[in-house]
């Protein structure tokens, strides 16, 4: 609000053109003090539908401005260029560049800051002042370069207006403190503060300018701030809605449904909702990172929690994926069998979800005799129905390994787009499936010899065959069932190119053996045998495993995964069940994640950057915050990123200063003001519309959870404990406890209405952090019943019941901790004497070279190239050298075509 009135202002008042002066600048209608449209308290009351400024919007939503075409900008970024755009200063480049800089590292940074800061006067701000040094040194480098007065120019601009804005709440309380090791941001950031527009933006109670409309004074605690993040906003109540959740309220635990009790084996029942949970298998001889947990296990433990309060009758199933040319390969690499090392990976895995407390019903493992099988039936009912072939292909084999390689095993340059780095089996640049001998110049990843072109004797599924089945199975399923975005974008991404008869057999020795004669000497190829995986892991939990495997009718399936596993779920597994005929359940809701990256890069376990599974544990945070914080960033629809600044704020802020705040008050007013007992509570309307607000905030949880809009559930759960927090701090419970008789019953209406509030939540965050509700709800003293999902806000703690000892739910990470902790996980940097000499020198090429000479600099180079990827260098350096090398090729190309 600051920024954009101070804009408006500028606009106005300092010269800067008359169109503004048309701009209605306005706010959506809200209510002063600090409590929600249902809370009470604060003056003005609420707008009458015809004096909303923004009527399509029943919820504040602050800053918004007015065009005067009616239409609406709701970004103070955004309000700031128009109003500079309409007076005739127009963007440029470099304040367009301010604008993003300001939006992605200066906002979060002083965010963090602000929250750091010392609260009490006198205190110390050093703490404070360290989280934006980055920022602040480069603001001064860039005033010490430009020469400038102000960042851009001479004069102020946009990028001034916003970047002041955003540095007001932290320089503007204690300025002096820029003077010594910032000059000239000192200077630029006086010469701002001291400007009529800017004087008059940060003053208390400061209007618009005449010609703006503004609203009732805005709210401090509303959901403002909440709705620029993303987070959900006060909904409007109705009369009717009032009045259905107070009915609620007083039916009390004896209107929940009945807790249901687990009893195994869990098998499907004709009066419940039957849902079969798989999350993607983990490759046994990798430990996850923090990726690979948000991306399948984790994603799909909440929906399995979450189905378990619901009174479902769901069934999680998970294990490891053993087989494949990686186990051998990794196991001769430490020496052990394959099966050794698949035993101790399969531990490894085991204690990481059992620490992130990962609720599986059984978590087993591919190299069982149900897996052969199972897979070897599949495959037999395929070959009976005439939908596999035999064809002689042409592979890759490493001599040097005296191997053939698996697709994942070779890297070379994609025929397609010519990416470098592209696999055996699939371009992670431009996305297409290849094949190994497709690939231009391969490597063997594991020696990094040139491998050599094998013919060999291979089944192959007939997806051509198949596809009118798949189509109008996909047609189907896609319609009825929740398939997350990219997961249908990737699927009819494959139908669309046509499908092609796909290799499902390997010339290894660790696998599953092919059961026809001629082919005894190979193996099921991974993502044939993978897959079945979930069907034998089901099988040796329960003998009666077809009554989930072979039951459409009663039973929902939900895959989870990364969308890089979507089209071997959505196509190729499919179609092997649809060729079987032998009435397999095919997936109804296929669930896939975007990417979790870590800082400004990727995960990677060779060269220690990022967190994985086993390494979350040492760093004494506990599990429950590593759950929230990733479920907080989950890629639900766009990648995102581990990132440890917003990992401490996201604790320090949201779990520490709001959940865990909320739910300590809550429970220290009933024993120190009420003996430990609930106290009576007398609703008044304001009680009833807090109720009726709760309500509504639960039915978006639910809604958004039955989507498996994860993320989306978890701010409902957040706001909720804001509207806690705001109607504690109206209503000063501290302060009624000590008046009248009138003051004390109020003040038992609010500690009661605050402590069943805290009851709900622990059952609301029990998909999100299990030990954290079960440590509420022990505090609490909460009754069993209550671990059920309700679709209203009930009284769970009855007047009398006795609360136990409350203590803190979470404690706060430290800035120079999180410091320590960045640093240790970021990896090994490049250093000059790891930096590989191919001689060829950067940025240039070499005189005319013959033949031999010119594939021996290819070759030189493709290290190079290589070694700086692994290095994690800059992205312009080997954007530079993967120039050079495709120069090289070019050349050896036309020294070719000379030659003949």
């Amino acid at each position: 609000r600051r920024r954009w009135a101070m804009a408006l202002r500028w606009c106005l008042g300092a010269g800067a053109g008359a169109g503004a002066g048309k701009v209605h600048a306005a706010a959506a209608h809200t209510r002063t003090g600090t409590g929600g449209a249902g809370g009470g308290g604060g003056e003005g009351g609420e707008a009458a539908a015809g004096d909303r400024v923004v009527p399509y919007l029943s919820e504040p939503r602050l800053p918004v401005l007015q065009l005067p075409d009616g239409e609406f900008i709701f970004s103070a970024n955004a309000i700031c260029q128009y109003l500079f755009t309409v007076n005739g200063i127009g963007p440029s480049d470099i304040t367009n560049q301010w604008l993003e800089w300001e939006a992605t590292e200066l906002q979060p940074a002083v965010c963090l800051a602000v929250r750091s800061a010392p609260t009490q006067e006198g205190g110390s701000w050093v703490e404070a002042f360290a989280g934006v040094a980055k920022q602040l040194s480069l603001l001064e480098n860039s005033l010490r370069a430009g020469g400038a007065p102000y960042l851009t120019s001479d004069c102020v601009t946009v990028a001034d207006i916003v970047v002041w804005g955003s540095l007001h709440p932290l320089l503007g309380r204690n300025p002096p403190i820029l003077a010594a090791d910032y000059a000239l941001l000192h200077g630029w950031f006086s010469r701002m503060s001291c400007t009529a527009a800017c004087r008059a933006a940060v003053e208390p109670g400061a209007q618009l300018p005449a010609g703006g409309k503004t609203a009732v004074q805005l709210e401090e605690k509303i959901a403002v701030n909440a709705a620029e993040d993303g987070e959900s906003v006060t909904h409007m109540v109705t009369e009717e809605e009032v009045q259905n959740a107070e009915a609620a309220w007083r039916s009390g635990v004896e209107g929940l449904p009945k807790l249901q009790e687990v009893q195994h084996p869990i098998l499907p029942r004709k009066d419940a909702r039957n849902i079969l949970i798989t999350s993607a298998l983990p490759y046994v001889n990798n430990i996850p990172h923090l990726g690979n947990i948000i991306g399948c296990v984790l994603s799909a433990d909440v929906f399995a929690r979450y189905a378990r309060l619901r009174g479902w009758n769901p069934l999680y199933i998970c294990g490891t994926d053993e087989y494949g040319t990686a186990t051998e390969t990794k196991a001769l690499e430490e020496g052990v069998t394959p099966r050794q090392l698949c035993d101790k990976y399969f531990a490894i895995h085991r204690d990481i979800y059992q620490w992130f407390q990962i609720s599986f019903d059984y978590f087993g493992r591919t190299t069982t005799p149900q897996q052969t099988t199972i897979a070897q039936d599949i495959f037999s009912r395929l070959q009976e129905r005439g939908f596999l072939s035999a064809a002689v292909t042409e592979q890759l084999k490493c001599e040097r390994c005296d191997r053939f390689l698996a697709d994942r095993f070779v890297e070379g340059t994609c025929p397609l787009c010519n990416y470098v780095g592209a696999r055996g089996d699939q371009c992670d640049l431009c996305g297409r499936l290849i094949t190994a001998v497709e690939l231009k110049s391969p490597q063997c990843k594991i020696c990094r010899d040139t491998p050599v072109v094998r013919s060999s004797r291979h089944l192959f599924l007939d997806l051509p065959q198949l596809e009118p089945r798949l189509e109008q199975w996909l047609q189907r399923s896609v319609e009825a069932g929740d398939w997350t975005a990219n997961a249908r974008l990737i699927t009819c991404s494959w139908i669309r190119d046509g499908l092609k008869a796909r290799c499902i057999t390997r010339d290894l020795q660790w696998g599953t053996p092919v059961p026809l004669e001629g082919f005894t000497d190979k193996v099921f190829y991974v993502w044939f045998d993978a897959p079945i995986g979930y069907i034998s892991i089901t099988a040796n939990y329960t003998e009666h495993w077809e009554r989930w495997w072979k039951n459409p009718e009663e039973v929902e399936l939900y895959n989870f995964m990364a969308k890089d596993n979507v089209p071997f779920h959505s196509v190729v597994f499919p179609c092997s069940l649809l060729g079987a005929e032998d009435n397999y359940t095919l997936v109804n809701n296929l669930i896939a994640t975007e990417y979790l990256n870590y800082e400004d890069g990727k995960f990677s376990k060779s060269r220690g950057v990022g967190v994985f599974g086993d390494m979350a544990r040492e760093t004494g945070i506990a599990a429950d915050v590593w759950r929230f914080y990733l479920l907080y960033v989950r890629p639900e629809s766009q990648d995102s990123t581990f990132s440890w600044s917003d990992f401490m704020l996201k604790n320090n802020s949201e779990l520490l200063n709001n959940l865990g705040n909320f739910i300590n008050r809550a429970g220290m007013f009933v024993g120190r003001f009420f003996e430990g007992k609930v106290p009576e509570m007398n609703l008044t309307l304001e009680d009833k519309r807090l109720l009726a607000q709760v309500t509504w905030q639960l039915q978006q949880y639910h809604t958004y959870l039955e989507k498996v809009r994860i993320r989306d559930a978890l701010r409902c759960i957040l706001s909720i404990s804001r509207y806690g927090n705001q109607y504690i701090q109206i209503n000063e419970p501290w302060r009624l406890i000590k008046g009248g008789a009138a003051d004390k019953q109020r003040a038992g209406t609010v500690t009661g209405m605050s402590i069943n509030l805290a009851c709900l939540l622990s059952v609301l965050v029990q998909p999100y952090m299990p030990a954290t509700s079960a440590t509420i709800q022990s505090q609490l003293r909460a009754p069993r019943e209550c671990n059920v999902l309700p679709d209203t806000f009930v009284c769970f703690l009855p007047p009398g019941h006795r609360v136990g000892n409350i203590t803190p739910l979470f404690q706060k990470l430290e800035t120079q901790r999180i410091d320590e902790l960045r640093t240790k996980y970021s990896g090994q940097k490049p250093s000059p004497a790891t930096t590989v000499d191919t001689g060829v020198k950067s940025g240039s090429l070499p005189p005319v070279q013959t033949k031999a000479e010119l594939e021996e600099l290819i070759r030189q180079q493709g290290n190079r190239v290589r070694e700086l990827k692994s290095q994690r260098a800059a992205k312009a350096d080997v954007a530079g050298e993967i120039s050079l090398l495709l120069d090289l090729k070019n050349r050896l190309q036309l020294l070719t075509a000379g030659q003949g």
